[in-house]
């Protein structure tokens, strides 16, 4: 009787069931607590592999401009620019070196983020963007440890992966709209002082290296807020190719829309606002100050008329001034397009005819130096003190009341393209620059009289304009961006 109601008081006895819940419910919080953990070290592991991989992705991106050796450049930059830590996960704590990421180049990416990257090249001059993948690190489930010991399952370890994709593309903004054909091999930066004939390119034949045509066929490019807005037909070519200021929207180098230099409409008076001559369809700008004269006009031309009176469509050879002479192997029949960047005897010239045989600028090497000197020796570009004396030209402008103060009004950025390795006899799309050239005018341009006429730049190749450069006006605005993509 007494085992029986101990049996009963057992079986109705409630203390202590407290302890039980305690233990079964330590026993789950135990285990999200160490999920929690692990989960947290997983989390901090992929955040910092993702900023690393953002990183060498946007590294190696802002080497891929195109050229030759761009990979080799882009590995080059990832592995030596870019370290970092990680505070998790196996393999040290150490990000540092290509061990610890794999590139992959491409020349396209899909429209839609979903859709998976299959556009891969090795080739440097079509690599666009480049994909940065970290190497997994594996986070050991370290606080599981214990929840494993206590339900006997084991928890795997986790692998953090992250990987990041960049690109890069540069842009050239408020340019003159051209481009000419340069020769495979050419580098601005190694021409500079020679001078170059860029001639107007047609329909129907292949363009070879010095032709030149235009950018933006279609107009699509003009500056809503410059000087060019709102212009149609010849007024809008005559402002693209002859209006100082903010002209066009941006470039890429990675493709233009070019179109012949032989068209209808497009004649030497446009681009010769320049040297303050205002004739044809420019007649009527001398007076606007958006088509202002340079601060130095020597150019070896005076008006028919009086001294003083504009030139117009009456012009004649000085007789006592020159302007700046082309190369040496130029007037020797030596060179057809592209010159060498000798014009001593040219200079002599120059000298004796302009300053009486005593050379006032020694240390000018290049044309566009002596073009510089002479003009911070009359007073600087917003001065008004002659550049020559007692000559029939001042070397100042007399037609237009405006006078830029920018001393690259005579300098034009052209887009220069390799037309052998992309072949153009026409209107072409999406062609790849191969750098954007600086190019002082020397002389007025002129053109052959026939309809449409072919046209004659003569010019001195000052450099590479492309990358990292900044100016306003013909000097051009230039902009390198490099962004992450996914």
């Amino acid at each position: 009787m007494d085992l029986r109601n101990k049996f009963r008081q057992f079986s109705t006895d409630n203390s202590g069931t407290m302890l039980v819940t305690w233990g079964l419910s330590f026993v789950v919080l135990l285990g999200i607590a160490a999920m929690s953990f692990d989960l947290g070290r997983v989390g901090i592991t992929r955040s910092e592999l993702q900023a690393y991989t953002d990183n060498v992705a946007l590294a190696a991106a802002g080497e891929l401009d195109g050229r030759q050796d761009a990979i080799t450049r882009a590995r080059s930059a990832a592995r030596n620019l870019i370290s970092d830590r990680k505070t998790f996960g196996s393999g040290g704590s150490v990000l540092n070196g290509d061990t610890d990421y794999t590139l992959t180049f491409y020349s396209e990416l899909p429209d839609d983020d979903t859709v998976a990257i299959t556009a891969v090249t090795t080739d440097p001059e079509e690599a666009i963007f480049v994909r940065a993948e970290a190497t997994p690190s594996t986070v050991g489930a370290t606080f599981g440890a214990a929840f494993s010991a206590l339900t006997g399952r084991q928890r795997p370890n986790e692998l953090a992966r992250a990987s990041s994709v960049a690109g890069f593309t540069q842009y050239a903004c408020d340019i003159t709209p051209l481009m000419f054909c340069v020769p495979p091999g050419f580098s601005a930066d190694a021409s500079v002082g020679e001078m170059i004939l860029l001639r107007s390119g047609g329909n129907g034949a292949a363009w070879g290296p010095g032709d030149f045509g235009f950018l933006d066929p279609n107009k699509v490019r003009v500056d809503e807020d410059g000087p060019c807005a709102g212009l149609n037909g010849a007024q809008l070519d005559a402002c693209l190719l002859g209006a100082e200021g903010s002209i066009t929207q941006c470039f890429s180098q990675r493709g233009v829309d070019i179109e012949p230099g032989q068209k209808v409409g497009i004649r030497d008076a446009i681009f010769n606002v320049r040297f303050d001559i205002y004739k044809a369809i420019m007649n009527g700008k001398r007076n606007d100050p958006d088509y202002p004269a340079a601060p130095n006009v020597i150019k070896g031309i005076v008006p028919k008329g009086k001294k003083g009176s504009c030139i117009g469509n009456q012009d004649r050879q000085s007789p006592d001034t020159l302007g700046l002479p082309r190369d040496d192997c130029f007037e020797s029949g030596a060179c057809s397009r592209f010159g060498d960047g000798n014009w001593t005897a040219g200079r002599i010239a120059y000298v004796d005819t302009n300053y009486g045989g005593v050379d006032p600028h020694p240390g000018a090497v290049t044309r566009f130096e002596y073009y510089l000197a002479e003009i911070n020796a009359a007073g600087g570009p917003g001065g008004s003190g002659d550049i020559l004396s007692g000559l029939s030209e001042t070397g100042r402008p007399i037609c237009s009341p405006h006078q830029s103060v920018d001393v690259n009004r005579r300098v034009v950025i052209a887009a220069g393209i390799d037309c052998t390795a992309n072949p153009v006899s026409g209107s072409a799309s999406g062609v790849p620059v191969e750098e954007f050239v600086r190019v002082f005018l020397t002389e007025p341009v002129g053109d052959d009289g026939a309809s449409p006429p072919t046209l004659d730049i003569w010019g001195e190749v000052l450099g590479s304009a492309g990358g990292g450069g900044a100016g306003t006006g013909d000097a051009g605005i230039f902009r390198d961006v490099v962004q992450l993509y996914r």
